[in-house]
């Protein structure tokens, strides 16, 4: 593996009394069938990702990061390895809110927690709850055409939590929004992260994105994706995206993904 900062090896982590692994990936493989020849879309990918940590991944265009989200929420299958979720629960958060039009923004939040055989008035105060966590405690009647694009994304934030998951997936939420609601809401997603003591695997084409969020950021490689780099990311919390340390960073993610996509003519 090409470690641009190689980070404290898993197992010596678990060695030393650090935090249980709360996913673990072992060998990963999948092949898609097509008609004119099979698609390999991951290849012999290894993972590790402890309770409580914050891993961004990030890659060149189709290398395979929404996949990955995919087989470790159960919605694919892969050919040949192994997903461990050790017990722990987990929800996906799409890149659109993918919100239900026609119910407000208490609604869509309230039928995660039905679905979840949640008794009515428990709903009811985990809804408000939730919908206080992120801030939209005011607009809990509003549909999603009434909201902004940072209001329903929060909103599927919220319903994400309702979920109850110990992992929340996150496939590039906030990729459509400006740079400025972008921002505010990384705050908010750390904040929420630190409160609930979440695990977060957060899929970005952004490296300052990347670095802003992770724990770790973890670069995969062109299609087939493997695990190219895995960087530890040492900048003290709260970072700020224009920081010179982090832009640093983030540049030199952003050239071993260049180094990539040039190597497989992506």
């Amino acid at each position: 593996m090409d470690d641009l900062r190689a980070p404290e090896s898993e197992a010596k982590r678990s060695a030393a009394g650090g935090a249980p692994a709360a996913v673990e990936i072992r060998d990963l493989n999948l092949v898609f069938d097509a008609t004119d020849a099979p698609v390999r879309a991951l290849a012999e990918v290894n993972l590790t990702v402890n309770k409580g940590d914050f891993v961004s991944l990030i890659g060149p265009s189709g290398c395979g990061k929404t996949t990955l989200l995919h087989l470790l929420a159960g919605l694919d299958t892969p050919t040949a390895g192994q997903v461990e979720m050790n017990g722990t629960r987990c929800s996906l958060m799409f890149q659109e809110a993918a919100l239900f039009p026609w119910l407000t923004a208490a609604g869509n939040i309230d039928l995660a927690l039905r679905l979840r055989d949640v008794p009515r008035a428990e709903r009811r105060s985990q809804t408000a709850g939730l919908l206080e966590m992120v801030r939209l405690a005011d607009f809990a009647r509003r549909r999603p055409h009434e909201l902004s694009g940072g209001m329903r994304q929060r909103v599927a934030l919220a319903r994400a939590l309702a979920q109850d998951a110990d992992v929340v997936l996150m496939d590039e939420p906030f990729g459509a929004l400006d740079a400025i609601t972008r921002d505010l809401l990384h705050d908010e997603l750390e904040r929420i992260w630190r409160e609930r003591g979440l695990t977060v695997l957060f899929v970005t084409h952004n490296a300052r994105e990347a670095v802003r969020l992770g724990d770790r950021v973890v670069v995969l490689t062109s299609r087939p994706g493997r695990v190219a780099s895995e960087v530890a990311v040492g900048i003290p919390r709260p970072r700020r995206t224009g920081s010179p340390e982090l832009a640093a960073l983030a540049a030199e993610i952003g050239e071993r993904l260049r180094k990539e996509v040039y190597a497989h003519g992506g």
